[in-house]
């Protein structure tokens, strides 16, 4: 019997029932009660709490996140043991908050909220339709928040680290095929590693028009935050995600002319669980039948 670990009782009852599979309810917020535990499911906001524990578990093999992506996860892990991560279960829910904010800053709407009690009809604002949006990082949230985007009549571009032929947007290219200065918004859900951080930088922001937007759902130092602060009012930001993060209140990001924030919300919505069951309950039968398992990020395939 495989002894799998889930942060609370809900997910194990969407995964449903597997053969061979034993559940128990464990969020690591403090010692497991068993030292059989095979296979660990981390809890979504607060993976650390597990991480620091899992030396005390000698039978563990896998480590499944409930986040796409992993950063300061896989060098917590003990020697051996495979990390998988959720890609596909937060595609739908962060496409439609980057769409939402994407929409709420180029249409004005979160000034309207601050002027709330006074009627005021601005300058004209640009609408999402004929713009030329650039997603930067193509993998499955870019992928589906291109469909959004061509849905609302917007000119796409999707960037990745090779070009490829692809049947949504016809061509992915890199970021030497783009005309940054000619893109109305740009939209990052990159991955965060070395060689991503602080990507968006001085250089890259000053070659954005003037009046661009800048959505950030993939990971808070992909931006780096010095440069957002000193492009405000130039440029436009939307941000879910933030560096530091939690953003502190009083930070100048708060206050900076131009920016939206979100307390990254992308996908913490009614979508994930249903999601995240199928997710699970695909790996644990992989698992069980000895079978490679999906979604790996660290570690060599099972079988």
């Amino acid at each position: 019997m495989v002894v799998v670990s889930v942060p609370f009782a809900r997910l194990a009852e969407t995964a449903g029932e597997v053969d061979g599979v034993e559940y128990v309810v464990w969020d690591g917020s403090e010692s497991p009660l068993r030292d059989d535990i095979e296979l660990v499911v981390l809890d979504y906001r607060n993976a650390k709490m597990t991480l620091d524990r899992l030396d005390a578990l000698p039978a563990l093999a896998v480590v499944q996140t409930q986040t796409a992506g992993v950063d300061g996860i896989a060098e917590h892990l003990p020697d051996g043991v495979l990390l998988a991560n959720a890609r596909g279960v937060h595609d739908d829910a962060t496409a439609e908050l980057a769409l939402g904010l994407t929409i709420a800053s180029l249409r004005g709407i979160d000034r309207a909220v601050r002027e709330h009690g006074h009627w005021h009809r601005g300058r004209e604002t640009r609408s999402l339709a004929d713009s030329n949006v650039t997603v930067l990082g193509y993998g499955s949230i870019g992928r589906a928040l291109a469909a959004r985007l061509l849905a609302c009549r917007a000119r796409v571009t999707a960037v990745a680290t090779s070009p490829r032929d692809d049947d949504l947007v016809g061509r992915v290219v890199t970021d030497a095929d783009v005309d940054w200065a000619a893109q109305h918004v740009v939209v990052v859900v990159l991955p965060l590693s070395s060689a991503t951080h602080h990507l968006v930088d001085a250089a890259f922001l000053a070659r954005l028009c003037d009046g661009c937007l800048v959505v950030n759902v993939g990971r808070g130092p992909l931006l780096d935050t010095s440069a957002v602060i000193a492009e405000a009012d130039r440029l436009r930001f939307a941000l879910d995600v933030t560096d530091p993060e939690p953003l502190p209140d009083g930070h100048p990001l708060w206050s900076a002319p131009g920016v939206l924030v979100t307390p990254h919300v992308a996908g913490g919505t009614t979508a994930m669980l249903p999601r995240m069951g199928t997710l699970l309950r695909d790996q644990l039968e992989r698992y069980v039948a000895g079978r490679p398992l999906g979604n790996l990020v660290s570690g060599q395939t099972r079988g």
